[in-house]
């Protein structure tokens, strides 16, 4: 019992059960899972499918700030990614060709993975603070995408890229397989292999990492790739399920909630180990309390104050030192008995 109370995945899994249970007492509906022409609808399901790119991006940025950096881009190269896709759909004849939808998601995901080596070559080559580097993608890459779009929503028509964000496939919406392999894969890369635990060494110590013949640049690049490039799955994710790009809004903060889930998962900012299931857990802590904030009608201008509370009192919940000093009365300290007097023999 000590064990699970000491868990720390367990507080976030208590405040996310609360948060279904709040959503439940306002709709009596609310865990009904439904099949409906063969997909499943209900409110479980579409927690799920909204948090998927949310998902997605917290994953890479697990990977990221387990080896002590940040990437605040990911925002920037959701909108990018998501732009150059539906840019190219816009200017095909046949906008339903899967050919094409495939050349043109391929080549969004090719520019996020060449994003991605650019941020990992500034943090690892050049030696610029993680924060810094990201920094100037996280502007410049708005611009870009900017221009991309020329400033204007582009719209698009097309069956199959509906398919990656709102179609469904196997009874699920597609984008929760998507998440399903993208975390398999990432579970057997850095648990079933070394890559883990080179990724918790470079974050626990670079210097002593590369002194113990780990190249820790070359992971470093890794990972700034790996982020980015679970941003342009998100960012394809994203255009397709409202069928057009959005240079200025897509993605927008969506960096700052990854962060989030990440730190609510129980990874350090410090860097070293990181909880890949944490990572899910938080984001899917997310992505309730902004169903509930809509469940239960929390008027809109006060929508971003309660959502930082409750994220404080998870975060509080989460912290050790604020559990012994919140639930356990201090000790007193035990006294020893004062010693017996040893009785002296005078001799006569």
């Amino acid at each position: 019992m000590n064990a699970v109370l000491r868990h720390r995945l367990l507080w976030p899994a208590v405040v996310l059960a609360a948060l279904l249970l709040t959503n439940l007492l306002f709709t009596g509906t609310f865990f009904a899972v439904q099949m409906r022409d063969g997909h499943l609808y209900g409110s479980l399901i579409d927690i799920v499918r909204f948090g998927a790119p949310l998902i997605l991006v917290a994953l890479g940025m697990t990977l990221v700030i387990a080896t002590g950096g940040i990437d605040l881009s990911v925002g920037s190269v959701v909108s990018i990614s998501g732009a150059l896709a539906c840019l190219r759909i816009s200017g095909m004849d046949d906008q339903n060709t899967v050919s094409g939808v495939v050349a043109a998601a391929g080549l969004g995901l090719v520019l996020s993975l060449a994003l991605g080596v650019w941020n990992g070559l500034l943090v690892a080559g050049v030696g610029i603070q993680p924060i810094i580097a990201t920094l100037i993608l996280m502007v410049a890459g708005r611009g870009l995408a900017q221009l991309i779009t020329d400033g204007q929503i582009i719209t698009v028509n097309s069956g199959p890229y509906k398919l990656i964000g709102g179609g469904y496939w196997l009874t699920l919406p597609f984008g929760i397989i998507i998440v399903l392999a993208v975390l398999a894969l990432t579970a057997v890369l850095t648990r079933r292999l070394a890559l883990g635990l080179l990724i918790e060494s470079v974050g626990g110590n670079a210097e002593a990492s590369r002194l113990a013949g780990i190249r820790s640049r070359g992971v470093i690049i890794a990972v700034y790739t790996f982020a980015a490039l679970c941003a342009g799955v998100a960012g394809l994710m994203i255009s397709s399920n409202v069928s057009s790009a959005d240079g200025n809004n897509a993605g927008l903060w969506i960096e700052l909630d990854a962060i989030l889930a990440v730190v609510i998962g129980g990874t350090s900012l410090a860097g070293g180990r990181f909880s890949l299931g944490g990572t899910v857990l938080g984001a899917l802590i997310i992505q309730t309390l902004t169903t509930t904030i809509y469940s239960i009608g929390v008027p809109p201008e006060t929508t971003l104050l309660f959502k930082a509370l409750v994220v404080t009192v998870v975060c509080l919940l989460q912290s050790p030192a604020f559990r012994e000093k919140a639930f356990h009365r201090r000790r007193r300290p035990v006294t020893a008995p004062p010693a017996a007097e040893e009785k002296v023999r005078v001799p006569a």
